[in-house]
């Protein structure tokens, strides 16, 4: 370690020992209302108690229950991974708890916790699912057991529940048993060994952050640096880069294999960077995530184009109508660009952050906060059937949104990443506040030198563009907009009435603020056409259209009844309108030749389909498509001529 490293009691969910920016708690940033704000009340009052009443329905909870009294081996509900689940959902409820007190949901987090601190064996372990008579052995099944992920995903919920102000909870001290547990079993006297799926190394460096224990950021130091080795067993399909087991992490060039475990590595060897110094570590992972970003990810920001082994597809290799995009793997990628963000101040992660929580994350919840996607098309070509509320789905199998899956990894990392998704609006340095994200927020920080500063921050975004942001005290300090990539050069900033010169992705205002200042940032959220880079073969000739920070979709609902999906052409020549929601736009009905049983022709005998007659259509929010019932949707739409 280059410093010892400094307890972290308070904060969000990274709090790192050294960055550019330093993340703001829960005690400092709150939500307070607007888009986010209903989205934070659903997750609380819908989406926490939807995933409580599914595990407890199926079992899931009951685990520890049975593993407490000694039965679990003649009963487990659920794959080996479903411990990780009621850690999630303990994150988001922690998170919830830490953001607003509610005595019905602490008594619930409490119950259990109690649960889960009983089904801990007496030297720190702690998984239902190995290691008691009957069960096969601890650490059998290192591949596919994902005995260390879960404990990651408990770590984690410890640190949710120490930063919210209660650095003594039994979630902590199960916590730290566990860790040590960790350190002795896998330390360098220990087995040197690696989990299947990632997620423990970033979980131990945060626990080691908020408890000041070195030994856990170190053990996490020794998991990443164990990967690449080509230790663990490979299968006919899963070959080591599904791990992130083919090479060392400093001689990869980009993220690969199963989209999720890439994230999480990635998130936990930056976090490892940082706390050891290593900024030869850093610096290949930021490159691997810049490759990964330019070549790998959906307009929407989601990743992993293979529904075989959840995986990355080649570069440009981004098909929309075969997009996998998981849920999860989009949280992957906001925790990769935080940190990054976090490190470096570069305007371009938030942008990244914005599109993927927006459109990517977004797009799982249904609108009652009841169902969810697990895997995110851009293209739905045919009408899906009707889920039952009622059933357990098998994964990703539904092409409307499903109650639960067997397995069922996004419900509860939806949950516990809204339940903190503050934490992404704003950050502080030396001289002042950065804003990262726009919604009704309110901002009290003491910069190090003891200055106050408290913001509101009011918008109508992400319809409206414009933000307002109101001085609360007098002070001196540097406040930082971010100006988006889509907003470039189209963005107008006034202070105190009077118009200040905006240049490129951040405006920065260094001024001595009197309580009332308005600082009025007015961004272009008019609807616009997009095109993708050439190398993306699969949507060549195809236009989306964004609005702001939104990714629109067409639903076959919002064509007239005798248009036929899949004859629609979008006419560029004609701009995009803006709705209350989304756009209108015009499109043309191609009259297509009679079918006669072969779809090719000789391109010298081929009659170009006939322009038929014109039509608009409204495109909505893509994160809000499939909420009418089945219906076809597609993000790139085949441009008419």
């Amino acid at each position: 370690m280059t410093d010892t490293i400094r307890a972290a009691a308070t904060g969000g969910p990274v709090v790192p020992s050294r960055s550019l920016l330093r993340p703001l708690g829960a005690h400092e940033l709150r939500v307070v209302g607007g888009f986010w704000g209903r989205i934070q009340e659903l997750n609380a009052s819908a989406i926490i108690a939807h995933c409580e009443r599914w595990m407890e329905r199926i079992g899931w909870i009951g685990n520890f229950d049975r593993a407490a009294d000694g039965t679990v081996a003649e009963h487990h509900d659920g794959i080996e991974f479903v411990d990780s689940e009621v850690y999630k959902l303990l994150e988001a409820m922690a998170w919830e708890l830490g953001r607003s007190a509610d005595p019905a949901l602490e008594g619930r987090y409490r119950s259990l916790v109690d649960r889960v601190a009983a089904a801990q064996e007496p030297d720190g372990y702690l998984h239902t699912a190995f290691g008691r008579p009957g069960q096969r052995p601890r650490y059998s099944d290192l591949e596919w057991g994902h005995e260390l992920y879960c404990f990651g995903h408990l770590f984690q919920a410890a640190v949710a529940r120490a930063r919210s102000g209660h650095p003594d909870d039994m979630l902590v001290i199960v916590a730290r048993r566990l860790a040590d547990h960790v350190v002795r079993e896998f330390g360098p006297e220990g087995r040197d060994a690696i989990c299947g799926h990632p997620e423990i190394e970033t979980a131990l460096v945060e626990l080691g952050r908020t408890l000041g224990e070195e030994r856990y950021v170190e053990q996490a130091r020794l998991f990443v640096e164990r990967r690449g080795r080509r230790t663990l067993r490979t299968t006919l399909f899963q070959g080591s880069d599904y791990f992130l087991d083919d090479v060392p992490v400093r001689e990869a060039t980009v993220l690969r294999g199963h989209a999720v475990r890439a994230a999480y590595f990635a998130s936990g060897a930056l976090d490892v960077a940082v706390e050891t110094g290593d900024d030869a570590l850093l610096a290949a992972v930021a490159d691997q995530w810049r490759a990964t970003v330019a070549h790998r990810t959906y307009l929407t920001g989601g990743i992993g184009a293979h529904h075989q082994n959840e995986e990355f597809g080649a570069d440009d290799e981004l098909p929309p109508d075969r997009a996998y995009a998981e849920t999860c793997a989009a949280i992957g990628s906001v925790m990769v660009g935080w940190r990054l963000l976090l490190q470096t101040g570069a305007a371009h992660h938030a942008d990244l952050i914005e599109r993927t929580l927006l459109n990517a994350v977004l797009v799982s919840p249904r609108e009652d906060g009841e169902a969810f996607f697990y895997a995110n098309t851009l293209h739905q070509r045919q009408l899906a059937s009707e889920t039952d509320d009622d059933e357990l789905s098998e994964r990703a199998e539904a092409s409307l949104r499903a109650a639960w899956f067997e397995v069922s990894c996004c419900p509860t990392n939806v949950a516990r990443t809204l339940a903190g998704v503050a934490s992404y609006f704003a950050t502080a340095d030396d001289d002042g506040v950065q804003l990262h994200q726009y919604g009704d927020v309110d901002l009290d920080t003491v910069l190090p030198d003891g200055r106050a500063v408290s913001l509101r921050v009011r918008s109508g975004y992400p319809y409206d563009g414009r933000v307002v942001v109101t001085v609360e005290r007098d002070a001196e300090f540097t406040l930082s907009l971010r100006i988006p990539a889509w907003s470039a050069g189209r963005a107008r900033l006034t202070v105190a009435r009077e118009e200040v010169q905006v240049d490129g992705d951040t405006a920065s205002l260094h001024r001595a603020f009197a309580s009332g200042d308005d600082i009025v940032l007015e961004l272009d959220v008019a609807p616009r056409f997009t095109v993708a880079a050439p190398g993306i073969d699969a949507v060549r000739g195809t236009v989306a259209v964004e609005r702001g920070p939104l990714v629109l979709c067409l639903e076959s609902p919002d064509l007239p009844e005798d248009v036929r999906f899949e004859d629609v052409r979008l006419d560029p020549s004609r701009s995009p309108r803006p709705t209350e929601r989304g756009a209108r736009v015009d499109l043309l009905v191609e009259e297509r030749p009679a079918d006669d049983g072969w779809p090719y022709r000789r391109l010298d005998d081929a009659a170009p389909a006939s322009r038929g007659r014109s039509v608009s259509a409204e495109l909505v929010p893509y994160a809000s498509w499939a909420n009418r019932g089945p219906g076809l949707m597609r993000v790139w739409i085949p441009a008419a001529g």
